[in-house]
Parts: structure tokens; C-alpha cells; sequence
């Protein structure tokens, strides 16, 4: 049965282009930030970690991958661990593009993986068909390659808390970033070894980046903290 987004899609389609197009035309292009995309830090129990997925998992919003995810999460995680982490992530990525990208990397051992992706795929028209299909492929291929103990995946944020995108847009994309958010932690629930988290940050207009659709070096800080807490949780158990 559809719901009343998906059903409200087809009379509101017109109006729903106009204001891709206006949101296109006028979005402030952020590059991915300059900066190391691996690297070694800390001390204490070996702990290698794998960062993978969209614009967001690339930093985009900050000038600096130290300010970014991987920059974050290394300087929280040194404190504890030696940590070997590296980064795979590339503006406009969806599901299927970050499943290739690790497809072609070295077969290696990663003790923990964070995912970020989603956006891509909502924008892109993914139906959540596809989007499972595509995350459990995704997952098996962390599993068989880099065999992690703990793979993190970030939920699909809520888009219709971007402030850069105008309503009815932000509404219908929010609706289906919610429905591809259930196919994720759905995934999430079959397999032991993965953790799904709800994208939830505070709504405070300090944690969007200047672009309205990214998050801000304050957004990403927060972030990383919570998947350092879930690290360090995981882990000892």
C-alpha cells in the first residue's frame, strides 16, 4: 500500500522538479576537504578501522579531514587504541558505488567499519528493493573481505531537516530517507556483527555546514563521538 507521500508524488511532480532544479541552480558546491585519507595514531590494543560511504563520510563541510569523521574519530580513538584507519568515500556515492569502490580494494583485515551512506539513494529514486538488495550485498562483502567485528551504520539522515531544501521537497524526501532508514535497520537486525544508529543530532542551525545540506565540523565532533561510544561498548563485550 502506498503512502500518502508516494501518493501525493505524481499531482505534486511538477512543483517537485521546480524545486530541484532552484535547489541545484543555487547550492552552494562544498569540495571533499584536503588532508590525509589513512593513517596511524595512538597507543595501547591494536585497532584497525575502515570509513566508508557518501559526502558526509568524506568530510564535506569542513576545510579538513582532521575536522571531518575520519579526522574526529582518529584523534578520539588514539586516545585508547594504536589506531590504523583509512578512508573510502566520494561525493555522490550511493549504495551501489561504495559496494564497487571496496570491491576494488586488497582483501585486509578491519576490526570495526563505519558506514555513512543513504542520502545518494533517496535523491537518486532507490527503491527500498534496491536499497536492501544493494546493503545486503554491501554487507556481505565487508564480512568476506575485511572480516570486521563490528560494522557501524549510520542512519540515513533526515532530509527533511536539511535546511537547504524547500517544502514540499524536504517532506517527500524526508518520507523516503525514513523508509530507506527501516530497510537499513532491518539489514542491521539479521546480522550480529552490525550495529545500526539513527542519524539524530540536535536541531541547532551550528551543526549544518554553510551549504544547508552537509554537516558542520560541530556536527561531525558530535557524531564521531557517539560512534567512539558504541566502539568502546561494543568491544569490551
Amino acid at each position: 500500500m502506498l503512502a500518502i507521500d508516494q501518493i501525493l508524488r505524481l499531482p505534486l511532480l511538477p512543483l517537485l522538479l521546480l524545486q530541484g532544479i532552484a535547489v541545484r541552480r543555487r547550492a552552494l558546491i562544498l569540495p571533499e576537504p584536503s588532508g590525509p585519507r589513512q593513517g596511524q595514531c595512538g597507543s595501547g590494543p591494536l585497532l584497525r578501522l575502515l570509513i566508508a560511504g557518501d559526502s558526509s563520510a568524506a568530510g564535506v563541510g569542513t576545510s579538513d579531514q582532521a575536522q571531518a569523521l575520519s579526522g574526529q574519530m582518529a584523534a578520539q580513538l588514539a586516545t585508547n587504541f594504536e589506531l590504523h584507519w583509512q578512508l573510502q568515500a566520494t561525493t555522490g556515492h550511493k549504495t551501489r558505488d561504495t559496494l564497487a569502490q571496496l570491491a576494488a580494494l586488497p582483501k585486509q583485515r578491519f576490526d570495526v567499519v563505519v558506514l555513512a551512506l543513504g542520502v545518494n539513494d533517496v535523491t537518486s529514486g532507490t527503491s527500498r528493493r534496491g536499497f536492501a538488495r544493494e546493503q545486503s550485498q554491501l554487507m556481505q562483502l565487508l564480512e568476506d573481505r575485511f572480516e570486521p567485528d563490528l560494522i557501524l551504520a549510520s542512519g540515513v539522515p533526515q532530509m527533511q531537516l536539511f535546511p537547504a531544501l524547500p517544502q514540499p521537497l524536504a517532506w517527500v524526501l524526508g518520507r523516503q530517507s525514513t523508509r530507506l532508514d527501516t530497510v537499513l535497520k532491518a539489514e542491521a537486525q539479521n546480522r550480529p556483527n552490525v550495529l545500526h544508529l539513527p542519524f539524530e543530532l540536535p536541531q541547532d542551525p551550528d551543526l549544518a555546514a554553510k551549504d544547508g545540506y552537509h554537516p558542520s565540523a560541530q556536527a561531525y565532533h558530535l557524531w564521531a563521538e557517539l560512534l567512539v561510544q558504541h566502539i568502546h561498548a561494543q568491544l569490551k563485550t
